[in-house]
């Protein structure tokens, strides 16, 4: 998380690079004074409760991404020289031997290129914890400090000599050594690509920053995944370790020699069941340079290969209303694209008009974004609000199962998605929205089946389809006239589905008509409120008019 834990000088360099490629808002001086001192404010007020209390109030990805935003806004608004929002948080305790990180690759193409003419090659997973540094003498643990700036930390010693899974004494080789690794919080079966990284590095850095609970250390192994200047054989250095009380190394690190084999260790470790959070791959060279040449950021004989981000925070361009043909109303955020895992998101679905209204979501609002079942994209929460709450407003007519079936401007969201509906319905093939809104547009339609009226020679004019297109559609929209029945109703929107209308023996209007409320509830899952609505919908107005004018134009059943 912050500084020791995060990684956020990596994330504030990468964003500083980028940034002046990304788009800048449009805001005045002002505004822009406001929105970066509330963001950085907000940042401020995660930290001090991060670093005071070892408390989280938000998730390792969502402090990134907004703190990455920060340093965007101050480069576009020129605020850079300002002081970072982002403590550096150092310690005054010196590694023996610096922290490297490591180079964060994008994809596989760029690992074939780092891996290219390496030899000795061994892949790991790329635990996500909290990193530190033992250091052994006379076989025992003396110090632990934690990773800071990479070059000194805060003495962690007391708390790691309290986690049960540290060794406290040694012997041999790792008797007078020192080991980097990763505090993590162990778990039983953890599956990545299901369970997502479920906070685990806020959770073992708040147990090492709190003063008095010391329970949760018992749920807190470690990951060596350094022994400088141990033995040069990465095989001898596994078995050491193993022996000595650090298991997970040798169990969790194998050799490779292609970029092939990275991605197959990648991903089954992605969807497989660990006993560690990850959240990607390490590729290192077993034959490591001697530590005088390790630094900050040198680290070149080590590389990552990160698993997609399970959650995106994206900004909302723009609120859209869609109505459906029941009447329900949907509200649409059109976003700043975004990759989640394989797909580009451009638009997701805030659900209905008061679901919008609760989650207080406005234009140039960030969202927090993920993949429910099937990739389909979700909104998991608000990550930022803009301090414009202007929204746009929802339609203003009421939309009802019974509205809409008789063509007017206000009722044109409704009118379209009933035309869509019954021309699926129907076996139109090939009209989608696009080309009934269109037909609407030059042919004014009176109601639902107007189209049904209109001649060869209009449709092969009809501005936007071309004469061949247009003859094919004439062909079509005849032979719907030879639809069975049951097809006409549902293409109406009869309340009922395929099943429970094949159910009946009285398929002619004139028969449904007449059913009572008690014939309806017969029919299998019809209970007393359905049934109601199938007779509302039967006896309603306007479809009763539509029934009569398909039977004037001779509709089988009408």
């Amino acid at each position: 998380m912050i500084g020791i834990i995060r990684g956020v000088m990596a994330v504030l360099f990468l964003w500083g690079v980028c940034a002046v490629q990304a788009a800048c808002p449009v805001w005045t001086a002002d505004r822009a004074e406001q929105e970066i001192a509330r963001l950085q404010q907000q940042i401020s007020h995660w930290n001090d409760a991060y670093w005071e209390s070892g408390r989280s109030e938000v998730s390792d990805s969502q402090y990134d991404q907004l703190s990455a935003q920060l340093k965007q806004w101050q480069h576009c608004f020129g605020r850079e020289s300002e002081e970072a929002a982002i403590p550096v948080v150092s310690g005054n305790v010196a590694h023996p031997v610096a922290h490297t990180g490591v180079r964060k690759l994008k994809d596989s193409q760029t690992m074939a290129q780092w891996m290219a003419g390496k030899q000795d090659l061994w892949v790991q997973p790329k635990v996500d914890g909290v990193a530190v540094t033992l250091v052994y003498r006379r076989g025992a643990l003396v110090r632990a400090i934690s990773r800071g700036n990479g070059l000194a930390g805060e003495d962690w010693t007391a708390k790691v000599k309290q986690i049960p899974a540290v060794p406290k004494k040694v012997d041999g080789y790792l008797a007078d050594s020192v080991l980097q690794g990763e505090l993590f919080l162990h778990r039983d079966r953890h599956v990545q690509q299901e369970m997502g990284g479920m906070n685990a590095r806020s959770k073992v850095a708040g147990a090492m920053m709190r003063k008095d609970d010391t329970g949760s250390l018992a749920d807190i192994s470690i990951f060596i995944w350094a022994w400088p200047d141990g033995p040069a054989s990465m095989t001898q250095r596994l078995a050491v370790l193993e022996n000595a009380g650090f298991p997970w190394v040798k169990a969790y690190s194998h050799p490779v020699k292609s970029v092939s084999e990275v991605a197959a260790f990648r991903q089954h470790w992605y969807s497989s069941a660990l006993p560690f959070v990850t959240d990607g791959i390490i590729v290192r060279v077993a034959k490591e340079p001697p530590t005088k040449f390790w630094l900050p950021g040198e680290g070149s004989w080590v590389a990552a290969w990160k698993y997609p981000p399970a959650t995106q925070i994206a900004e909302v361009k723009s609120i859209e209303f869609t109505v459906g043909r029941t009447g329900k109303v949907a509200v649409v955020a059109v976003l700043d694209v975004v990759q989640l895992d394989d797909k580009s998101v451009r638009r997701v679905s805030l659900g209905s008009l008061k679901r919008w209204q609760a989650l207080d979501i406005a234009p140039g609002d960030r969202l927090n974004l993920s993949l429910a079942g099937q990739g389909i994209p979700r909104v998991d929460g608000v990550a930022w609000r803009n301090t414009d709450r202007t929204k746009p407003i929802p339609p203003a007519a009421k939309f009802t199962p019974l509205s809409c079936y008789w063509a007017s401007e206000e009722c044109l969201p409704q009118f379209l998605a009933r035309l869509s509906w019954a021309g699926t319905q129907l076996g139109v093939d090939g009209a989608g929205e696009s080309l009934w809104r269109q037909m609407y547009q030059t042919y004014q339609f009176e109601h639902l089946f107007s189209w049904l009226q209109l001649t060869q020679a209009q449709l092969q004019a009809t501005p936007g389809i071309s004469p061949a297109r247009g003859l094919a559609l004439w062909h079509r929209f005849n032979l719907v006239r030879e639809q069975p029945f049951i097809r006409w109703i549902m293409a109406m929107g009869i309340p009922l589905t395929k099943l429970q209308l094949t159910s009946t023996e009285d398929l002619s209007w004139k028969k449904l008509s007449e059913r009572r409320p008690e014939a309806w509830q017969a029919l299998p899952g019809i209970g007393q409120e359905k049934a109601r609505q199938i007779i509302a919908f039967i006896h309603d107005p306007g479809i009763a008019a539509l029934a009569s004018w398909l039977g004037e134009q001779s509709i089988q059943g009408f």
